[in-house]
């Protein structure tokens, strides 16, 4: 009774070592090398798969995806004897599992030793400058020639960037001295440029108001030139019109004209900004006296040209003048203002 319990257990146990050993799932983005009494014979794709039991067994599982791999940081020497810290990243991608599994024992330890040994020969090639400032050149090289070394080993290297670049620290100073006197210099030119530019705007903004005032000194003539001329014919016309009147025997015209040209005088002496006393003349009474003879004589002599037989009229006299002030001592100031 208990034997053959014993039996179906250990033949349910056989059956389960079976089947995992028969039935393989790959998982997606792996491969698996499979091997019959060690040699291999086929790969695996992403999915279920049946293996001869005793016969086939699983020999590398190799991954499909993009790997990143870490190139440790290591001294370089330059071109110029500096010596610079470099490390980089390699991203590479297996193609060929079975050359990545059979062609090479330790593949990132591989890549990783190949990529040390080409940085150095890059980076030992080139002068400290170029070092410093052409990083997709150093990029470019090592991967040409590190994509062409690992293509036996089923491998593609997609990209491998420079991770850091350190240069030593009496290099670093000197960078930074240069680095600050250039972009003193920079600011000196961009003031210098400035400087330029606001003074070619003086010069242009002074051009344009000089020809301005130019134009309106020219207007001004012009204007006061149009002026004076039409102040002249009006002048001129009121002239005509005065000798015409006279001469038609209007002594009203004559005496207009006069006291017009005697108040001007005398506002225009009232009126100076130096002026602090004015001066009434005393012969006022007699000026307007004379201004009335002389109507009268203008009078006469129009009636006898038209009629000549008219009887002279009786002399007027010239109101009396009015009486003349005292003369004051000299030096005194006049109280008027």
């Amino acid at each position: 009774m208990e034997l053959p319990t014993i039996f179906v257990l250990v033949l349910v146990a056989f059956a389960i070592v079976l089947l995992f050993s028969v039935v393989k799932i790959v998982p997606q983005g792996r491969e698996f090398t499979v091997e019959r009494f060690g040699k291999y014979t086929k790969t695996l794709a992403p999915g279920i798969h049946l293996l001869t039991p005793f016969v086939e067994r699983i020999g590398r599982r190799m991954n499909m995806m993009e790997q990143v791999l870490d190139v440790p940081t290591q001294e370089v020497i330059t071109k110029d004897n500096a010596m610079v810290k470099v490390d980089a990243i390699v991203f590479i991608q297996v193609m060929s599992a079975a050359a990545a599994a059979y062609r090479v024992e330790d593949l990132p330890y591989a890549i990783t030793q190949l990529c040390s040994t080409n940085l150095r020969t890059v980076v030992g090639s080139m002068d400290l400058d170029e070092v410093l400032f052409q990083r997709d050149n150093i990029n470019s090289r090592l991967l040409t020639v590190i994509d062409a070394a690992t293509e036996p080993w089923g491998v593609k290297v997609n990209r491998i960037e420079i991770k850091d670049l350190t240069p030593p620290v009496d290099i670093t100073n000197a960078m930074a001295r240069q680095m600050k006197a250039e972009r003193e210099r920079r600011a000196v030119i961009t003031e210098a440029e400035g400087e330029k530019q606001a003074a070619i705007a003086r010069a242009e903004g002074a051009k344009q108001s000089a020809i301005l005032q130019a134009e309106g000194r020219k207007e001004a003539a012009f204007r006061d030139a149009e002026a004076r001329e039409r102040e002249a014919e009006a002048e001129a016309r009121a002239t005509a019109m005065v000798s015409e009147a006279i001469a038609r025997g209007d002594v009203n015209a004559i005496n207009y004209f006069v006291a017009q040209k005697y108040v001007e005088a005398f506002a225009q002496l009232a009126n100076s900004p130096q002026q602090k006393t004015v001066i009434v003349p005393a012969e006022m009474g007699a000026l307007v006296g004379s201004i009335a003879g002389i109507g009268e004589l203008v009078g006469l002599a129009g009636r006898q040209q038209s009629g000549g037989s008219t009887p002279p009229p009786a002399p007027r006299s010239a109101p009396p003048a009015p009486p003349r002030p005292p003369r004051r001592p000299a030096g005194s100031v006049p109280v008027t203002e």
